[in-house]
């Protein structure tokens, strides 16, 4: 059975599946009744941090216009542009055997594309939810539901992993921004 994680939790992978190294990042989320007239596109994007938690250039950005990193670590499986279905909307793999050594931190966002123009915020999407799976054994090992309501914000931190003395953990962080896409590309040291 899977463990559920509350906001600022952390885990150590390496203790709750030892040997975890090829892992599925599931993100799901479903958009609230709303009268906007405009369809929601949320998209899932990837930060490889360095120890100063910035992006040592633009190919460490995984989104869906570069779906795999250069060290060949992470691979976005696809933008879905409408959340529609049960199950994960988007899907992020991480092979942490291949992650460069000079990444200490993997930041896993969710972001709503055009959603300044559109008029749409995190607090018009509910049961938002991140999920870790072992990709080799298909078994979920913990889960994060987001259940606050991010009313004016247009990106959310999901979660992270990170090195701490050799082995991977997992943070279930759910921090929300204004600003959309473009604010964590410069939180991360890249330029929108």
């Amino acid at each position: 059975m899977a463990i559920q994680l509350s906001k600022g939790q952390r885990i150590d992978l390496n203790k709750e599946d030892p040997g975890l190294n090829n892992i599925g990042i599931g993100l799901g989320w479903d958009v609230k009744q709303f009268d906007g007239g405009t369809d929601f596109d949320l998209d899932a994007s990837v930060f490889l941090l360095d120890k100063n938690g910035v992006c040592q250039n633009d190919l460490d950005f995984i989104f869906y216009n570069n779906l795999v990193s250069t060290d060949g670590s992470v691979t976005h499986e696809g933008d879905n542009r409408t959340g529609a279905g049960d199950g994960d909307d988007e899907k992020i793999l991480v092979d942490l055997s291949k992650v460069s050594p000079s990444i200490d931190k993997i930041a896993v966002t969710v972001t709503i594309h055009a959603a300044d123009e559109r008029l749409q915020n995190f607090g018009q999407v509910s049961n938002a939810y991140v999920r870790l799976v072992n990709d080799v054994t298909n078994t979920e090992v913990l889960r994060y539901d987001l259940g606050e309501d991010f009313s004016i914000e247009t990106a959310v931190v999901f979660c992270e992993l990170y090195r701490h003395n050799d082995t991977w953990k997992f943070a279930a962080v759910g921090s929300g921004y204004q600003g959309g896409l473009g604010a964590l590309v410069n939180a991360y040291g890249l330029e929108a």
